[in-house]
Order: C-alpha cells, then structure tokens, then sequence
C-alpha cells in the first residue's frame, strides 16, 4: 500500500518525499526530461514549506494562516508566481527575524534557509530582486503549469 502525498506532507522529510516523487517517476511514462525538472521543483517547493511547517507557521500566499498542510496546499505554492511570492515574504521575514506579510502576529519565527529555492528560481529567470517587477519568461511559466500537473499524477 502507497502512502498519501496528504500523509507524506504531514510527516516525512524532504528526502522521504524526494524518494517518493523519484521512484513514481521512475514507475511512469513519464520522459526523463520530466524528472530532470520535476525533483527540483519540488525540492525547492519543499525547502521552504516544510521549515514552515514545522514552526507551525503555514500561510496562504496571501498570508493567511492555514493549520495544517495538504497536497491542495503544497500545489498552491508549486505556482511559480506563488513560489517567488513565498522568496520575497520569507527574505524580508529573515532579514526581520520575525515572520512578515502573514496574519502571525508575534510568532516565534527561526530563520529558513532560501538558497535551495533562490538557486532554483534564478536557474528559470525569476527576477528576485525587485518584487513589483514580475518579470520572467512566459515559457518558463507554461513549463511549470505542465510540470504542476505531471507532478499532482505521480503521487494521490
């Protein structure tokens, strides 16, 4: 019996989920242009939710708090956008030693490491310099929405 990506976000490690997309590539029809991708993607995805949510400080990207993480949750913040909303909040939040732009007030908050999701969106181009500037290529968008949905088939 396969275990639910519901139950892996609740429990596992990064590398446990990791393991779990590689071995449901590696079970698909996946092309191995997909792989190359996809683990990445949620490796960078996943460096910064699941500090966030072992803090118990889970957010919507418009701040709002959220209890406990889901697969619905984490496909949120796979959205390229989101995930480069997510950079800006949480650098001005470990700049700030105080998590910011959420509805947490006061919330003991330890700084999270972004070089893993930083690395990630500069190698597609994700300006992380100015926030109000959202500019990257279109194409590297669609190549995330087909990526998103390759990754909601491998795992239920």
């Amino acid at each position: 019996m396969s275990i639910s990506l519901d139950e892996l976000l609740k429990t596992a490690s990064k590398e446990e989920i990791l393991e779990e997309y590689e071995k449901a590539l590696d079970k698909s029809e996946e092309e191995d242009f997909w792989k190359d991708k996809i683990l990445p993607y949620v490796d960078a995805t996943l460096s910064v939710l699941l500090p966030l949510r072992d803090q118990n400080l889970l957010f919507t990207p418009e701040g709002r708090k959220v209890e406990q993480i889901d697969k619905d949750f984490f496909y949120r913040w796979c959205d390229l956008v989101c995930l480069r909303t997510m950079a800006f909040i949480l650098e001005q939040s470990n700049e700030n030693n105080s998590l910011l732009r959420t509805d947490y007030k006061n919330a003991e908050y330890k700084t999270i490491d972004l070089k893993i999701l930083g690395e990630y969106l500069n190698s597609y181009r994700v300006n992380l310099t100015d926030e109000d500037n959202l500019d990257f290529p279109v194409a590297n968008y669609n190549l995330h929405t087909g990526m998103l949905t390759t990754i909601k088939t491998l795992i239920k």
